[in-house]
């Protein structure tokens, strides 16, 4: 029983419609699914992916009206987006330098060519190489080229003050794999340490990066609220299983709707999750038409006319 990878990352917008813009008109990723936080339906949850929603490719944000993230240790730091070659990252260095995203240069780091950028909130980005390996569903209604457009999400980077109480948890409780290290590229005196998940690659790392003399991240907006992990579907009641015998808590089973849910912090306080691959983003709409009006998950459709009436229009 193994994770097989990122299944998606989910981060705060103090600033929603202006996200929307960024992530599909900048980035070009496609709007697959329009809803609300379950937990507080006050907040949009947009969910930006590839053509099909591919369980992987979810880059997701909730809409809080609340400060800044103020930068530390205990957080998710930086978001990896995959692209196909060399081409492409000097096609996207050209772009986001004529849309005044200001994009750092392209360098090698732990191996790939990378190209760092922030969205306008300060969300840490970063563009990656992956050797256009493995399956990508463009979006034909992208503005982005379909050879340069994001292909899914690529390894996730996270700080902690101390390494051993979340290597434990990586290795044993989630099966990773350690399987190198490189410098900082922020913090050359620190370490990151990469894990892999199933079969490894782009897709299936994540980054630890151990930074003792950090004082504490505070959330906020362009901050990161937790990343989630692949599991197919026939795992997760084993997952669930495990986190208790393991006596880690966690939420316990939350059924999401699009794919099954399982949460629970790390020592280092990141809060992570466990999702289920199905039964996906078309079960409730045409793969056609996603992300075109908002949808609920059935428990919240009998409130869905209070439920609009509080939210801001998008478009």
């Amino acid at each position: 029983m193994n994770l097989t990878g990122i299944h998606h990352l989910t981060a705060v917008s103090s600033q929603i419609r202006a996200n929307k813009r960024f992530y599909t008109e900048t980035l070009g990723m496609r709007l697959v699914k329009r809803s609300v936080n379950q937990d507080d339906v006050s907040a949009y949850h947009l969910f930006y992916a590839d053509a099909k929603g591919s369980p992987g490719s979810d880059l997701t944000f909730f809409d809080w009206p609340v400060p800044r993230e103020r930068r530390g240790t205990r957080s998710i730091t930086r978001t990896f987006l995959r692209v196909a070659g060399r081409e492409a990252l000097e096609w996207w260095a050209a772009r986001l330098g004529e849309l005044g995203v200001g994009p750092g240069p392209i360098v090698e780091r732990d191996g790939r060519l990378t190209l760092d950028f922030e969205d306008p909130e300060g969300q840490r980005l970063a563009l990656v190489d992956d050797g256009g390996t493995g399956e990508a569903f463009p979006w034909e209604r992208s503005p982005v080229p379909a050879p340069y457009q994001v292909r899914g999400l690529g390894p996730i980077m996270m700080s902690v003050p101390e390494l051993r109480p979340t290597d434990v948890v990586l290795q044993h409780a989630l099966h990773m794999r350690p399987v190198r290290e490189y410098a900082h590229p922020d913090n050359p005196q620190h370490t990151v340490h990469v894990y892999e998940m199933g079969p490894g690659g782009p897709a299936a790392e994540l980054h630890v990066a151990v930074q003792p003399g950090l004082p504490p991240a505070q959330p906020g907006a362009g901050g990161g609220h937790h990343v989630a992990f692949r599991t197919p579907d026939d795992d997760y009641e084993a997952w669930a299983e495990r986190l208790n015998a393991l006596r880690i808590p966690n939420s316990g089973k939350v059924d999401r709707y699009w794919f099954r849910s399982l949460y629970f912090r790390e020592p280092g306080g990141i809060l992570f999750e466990i999702a289920s691959d199905g039964p996906g983003f078309a079960v409730d709409e045409d793969e056609a038409t996603l992300g075109e009006k908002v949808v609920l998950a059935p428990f919240l459709e009998p409130r869905r006319a209070e439920i609009l009436a509080n939210l801001k229009p998008l478009d």
